[in-house]
């Protein structure tokens, strides 16, 4: 367990410092594999002094990530299906392989469509691009063709097929001169007949709404019969997901479909349809849009990079186009378009200029790299170009505020102030966005609350949803077979396996403390009532853990990737406790036990972490019985300067009471805070 590491083999692995550690102005050079990276051409620092990145840039991002899906296609026929990677994606067997080629077409569009507006004539590897699609499309209505969709069959429940066709309603809408004009009568009645077969049937009770809404909105506005009631009942029960504070409940969880669906979808919606045909719920769309202001932006870290945070995270920077469409309002005086920008251009980069998301010239399906625990079993390789959402910022004129506005750093410049730690809690849906101001980090605590036993897809129950909190300097760490887990407690079950929390219940935010109860799903007696304290530099747990048998008990902090040199690893004494530190050049974490526990252990896996082969993690360990209280710092420092004493040293006294109902902690500045149990 406390192996020292060795050298990471992960050629070309420097830009993966780029997850903590990139300046201002990334360019391509920052790695040594620029071939397979975005490279920004004359950046403007005068507009954009944080990113480099204007509205051309960003329609050069569109046309690199197309190219490399143009890389597969040698005359019109070929289809949009690349190598496939992780065996637990589709297609598992020849029947999935239409809906895998429908799904890399329909996808390639979201980048596509935006691109021919600005570039109609543009060519890739060969191929007059909007020749393609459309020969694509007729593709999907010729019955000789194997890219053939046959209508949905009566009895026919929701699919794959209705999720591409939404996407490529989307697409219609956004190119029509280009994709649907040019088409004969005939061919758009066949293609109208198969689209709205899905449009018009059964749906998902979640964002998959929106795909009926789109396939049957299009072909409204093109004069067809639809289904009008059922088109107004999809609207309504989208607009019922909304719970306050720009988050949707994408049925049950928060993650970020409420951006890269429900806040682009609507909002898209209500400009291309809604205003015209259904005014009253283009304005409900666009109010909740604009409640994103107050806190979605600092849900990223100073830079601008985004968290890995919930399901389907290989969609990336598809997360912030709903900061690009706060365009439509027009209102400096109430956002800060500059901020905006700088945010979604930094994302973009984060992963356009990180050589290890392109592989065979597509997108991997991980976070960085190729990475099957953050990939989803619905998933195929052409799934990565959802991010191309992004690019619906395109329809946002050149001279939008969202374009012209001069890149800033928001609340992170003078609002959000070095030394203190910021909570943006939202009583809607009990979500709680931290800011670091002296690492420039941001920190999500979110819901989970599904058994390993009834998620089919697991991915509900699992490392996606089930941290105790994610962090945008942190990207996540896969729990191992031998119980090495990270930002979650581990309890050896009755079956004698290692398992996580995953079953919380909110309780409370008050006085800076954010209240969690959660219990074992295999033994629903071990009870966990959580208190997370945010400091400064790090969170302070004050936890009390309640089981019917004794065992065996971890806590993981955060996990350090690897970053081309060994992760440094010691131990020092801090007034009378034990801290336990390790670094990796880019930042160091110190978990200290204050209360409760045996004794803390460094462990250095492989084929967890989402940036680096090889990484580490610290953890505290006990041996439990009946009930327990533990108080516990997880802290972290950005850079490789040693912690100070005082640093390691934020809390003066911890009082446990006899009966173990309270914990008062005293702190280093004279505050206090109790949590009762």
């Amino acid at each position: 367990m406390n192996s020292k590491s060795f050298l990471a083999a992960l050629a070309g692995v420097a830009l993966a410092v780029c997850v903590t550690s990139c300046s201002d102005k990334p360019t391509a050079n920052q790695s040594t594999n620029v071939e397979n990276t975005f490279q920004l051409q004359q950046p403007d620092y005068t507009l954009s002094p944080k990113t480099g990145m204007t509205r051309r840039h960003w329609v050069d991002a569109a046309e690199y990530l197309l190219e490399g899906a143009f890389t597969y296609i040698q005359n019109l026929d070929d289809p949009m299906k690349f190598p496939k990677q992780h065996d637990k994606t589709y297609p598992q067997n020849e029947g999935q392989v239409p809906t895998e080629k429908l799904e890399g077409l329909c996808r390639t569009l979201f980048v596509a469509a935006p691109l021919l507006r600005e570039r109609p004539d543009l060519v890739l590897n060969n191929i007059k691009v909007a020749d393609y699609y459309r020969h694509q499309l007729l593709n999907l209505i010729d019955p000789e063709s194997p890219s053939f969709i046959r209508h949905r069959a009566p009895n026919g429940g929701p699919s794959q097929i209705l999720v591409e066709f939404g996407a490529l309603a989307i697409s219609l809408s956004v190119i029509p001169d280009i994709l649907w004009e040019p088409l004969t009568q005939e061919q758009k009645d066949a293609l109208a007949a198969t689209m709205i077969s899905y449009g018009d049937g059964p749906t998902v009770d979640s964002n998959w709404r929106f795909f009926n809404i789109f396939v049957l909105s299009f072909f409204k506005d093109q004069g067809y019969e639809v289904n009008e009631e059922r088109l107004i009942e999809n609207l309504d029960k989208a607009l019922a997901f909304y719970r306050g504070e720009g988050w949707y409940n994408d049925a049950p969880a928060y993650d970020y479909y409420s951006m890269w669906a429900f806040q682009m979808y609507g909002p898209v919606w209500s400009k291309l349809y809604g205003e015209k045909y259904y005014p009253e719920y283009a304005q409900r769309f666009m109010s909740n849009l604009r409640d994103i202001v107050d806190n979605y932006p600092y849900m990223f870290n100073r830079d601008g990079r985004m968290n890995m945070w919930g399901r389907s995270i290989p969609y990336r920077f598809a997360s912030v186009v709903p900061l690009a469409l706060l365009g439509y309002f027009d209102d400096p005086d109430a956002i800060n378009y500059g901020w905006m920008r700088r945010i979604a251009s930094s994302t973009m980069l984060q992963f356009l200029q990180n050589p290890d998301m392109m592989e065979d010239h597509v997108p991997t399906l991980g976070f960085y790299k190729a990475f099957e625990p953050a990939t989803q079993i619905y998933s195929c390789r052409g799934s990565v170009y959802w991010c191309g959402k992004v690019f619906l910022a395109l329809l946002l004129p050149e001279d939008n505020i969202f374009w012209t506005a001069k890149e800033n750093n928001g609340a992170w410049e003078e609002e959000l102030k070095p030394g203190e730690v910021y909570n943006k809690f939202q009583p809607a849906t009990n979500l709680m966005i931290t800011n670091y101001p002296n690492s420039g980090g941001a920190e999500m605590r979110s819901w989970c609350h599904e058994t390993v036993a009834r998620d089919w897809q697991k991915f509900r129950s699992s490392e996606n949803y089930n941290k105790l909190a994610y962090n945008t300097e942190f990207p996540w760490m896969a729990d191992g077979k031998e119980g090495e887990v990270s930002m979650n407690y581990a309890i050896r079950n009755g079956k004698g396996a290692w398992e996580v929390l995953r079953l919380y219940t909110f309780k409370s935010f008050e006085n800076g403390i954010y209240r969690r109860d959660a219990v074992l799903e295999t033994n629903q007696e071990v009870r966990f009532q959580l208190a997370d304290i945010p400091l400064p530099d790090g969170v302070l747990r004050v936890d009390k853990v309640t089981t019917p048998v004794a065992t065996d008990i971890r806590l993981g902090h955060y996990s350090l990737p690897e970053l081309g040199k060994f992760i440094t690893e010691k131990k020092q004494k801090v007034k009378g406790h034990n801290a336990h530190i390790i670094a990796n050049g880019a930042y160091q974490l110190a978990l200290i036990p204050l209360v409760g526990w045996q004794e803390t252990v460094a462990v250095y896996p492989e084929g967890l972490h989402p940036v680096s082969d090889r990484c580490a993690t610290l953890m505290a360990t006990d041996r439990i019985e009946q009930e327990a209280i533990y108080v516990t710092l997880q802290l972290w420092k950005k850079g490789d300067k040693k912690f100070t004493a005082t640093e390691l040293n934020p809390v003066k006294q911890v009082t446990v009471s006899s009966d173990k109902k309270q914990v008062e902690i005293v702190f280093r500045d004279g505050t206090t805070k109790t949590v009762e149990f």
